[in-house]
């Protein structure tokens, strides 16, 4: 997915400065953004209270949307460097094309994976025929120096790892938990997962001392620690923690997201994660000028590429996690 911000805001992230080293409660809100033809999307991270959770460097909520009279999802071929993008859905279907050859249709609760390592172009789109329902988050993952100019390329897993409790079902999206490992790749420690509690449930899930963690309510309202989290919201757990307490009045959904604190600082703008503002100006000069180049070529696409915004009049400086 892309950032279609047309003066999107470069963001220093990372860093250990300003982690949480003890359990917190952070509640924060989206921004709404609009996203191609017809979907509007509540961006979560980065907010102006935080920028980053583990690796997580982005992420966006969207619908449900009725989209029966609708194209629904609608990006044209954009690039990506430096990053991860993960494609999660409750509801509906969107088709990933890629510069790499990649064409899979990714239906809910199945993974799809995109490491853009030194550089890749892709496509989103609601397929023709689609249902009628668009539900779904779009996220990042920052990928360290040492591997973040790897070779670009495509994952889709149709099955993933769960975890069970009574009342509670947890689909591992990425990493580990409970023993449970996802199949995606990842390349520092980190967890995603989907969490299904049904109505009364009340449980405990097993965390890592060592990571920070938020978590994203999807759908229902359900106590985090005792925290109400609405959909749309998410609520910042900082680190420390060896269990979460949900409780669900009734049936929820939520995602968790969490990891070792990034300690590399990275520029994130547009839709590139590097680690100068002049490599962010190569990349956005490559893309615009000739760019299949270094991103190559989307074949399929029913549409023109989208172009690159104008950079910020002003350097791009660190600024931190938090604000």
């Amino acid at each position: 997915m892309s950032n279609l911000e047309t003066a999107p805001q470069a963001r220093v992230c990372g860093g250990r400065d300003d982690v949480s080293a003890r359990p917190v409660h952070e509640l924060l809100t989206g921004k709404q953004v609009p996203l191609g033809e017809s979907t509007v999307v509540r961006r979560l991270l980065p907010n102006l209270g935080r920028r980053m959770v583990g690796a997580w460097c982005f992420v966006d909520h969207y619908g449900p949307d009725d989209i029966v009279d609708e194209p629904g999802m609608q990006v044209a071929p954009h690039p990506h460097t430096g990053l991860q993008t993960v494609s999660w859905l409750h509801d509906g279907e969107v088709t990933h094309r890629d510069s790499v050859g990649s064409l899979a249709t990714v239906r809910p609760r199945e993974l799809g994976i995109m490491t853009a390592g030194r550089a890749i172009a892709h496509s989103e789109e609601s397929p023709r025929g689609h249902g009628p329902v668009l539900h779904g988050a779009q996220l990042w993952v920052a990928i360290p120096d040492r591997h973040r100019h790897t070779e670009p390329h495509f994952e889709h897993h149709p099955q993933l790892p769960e975890v069970a409790a009574p009342g509670l079902r947890a689909t591992v999206i990425l990493g580990e938990l409970d023993g449970a490992r996802s199949p995606g790749a990842v390349y520092s420690p980190l967890v995603g997962a989907d969490l299904t509690l049904a109505a009364g449930a009340a449980a405990r899930l097993p965390l890592e001392r060592d990571f920070e963690y938020a978590v994203l309510s999807m759908s229902g309202s359900v106590d985090v620690d005792g925290v109400r989290v609405e959909p749309g919201a998410l609520l910042y757990l900082g680190c420390g923690r060896t269990e979460l307490p949900l409780r669900a009045d009734a049936d929820s959904s939520l995602l968790l997201l969490g990891g070792e604190p990034f300690e590399e600082k990275i520029v994130m703008w547009w839709n590139f994660v590097a680690r100068s503002g002049e490599e962010i100006a190569e990349a956005r000069a490559a893309w615009n000028d000739a760019p299949a180049d270094r991103f190559g070529e989307v074949h399929g696409y029913d549409g023109a590429r989208l172009l690159a915004p104008a950079l910020p009049p002003v350097p791009l400086k660190p600024r931190g996690r938090t604000r």
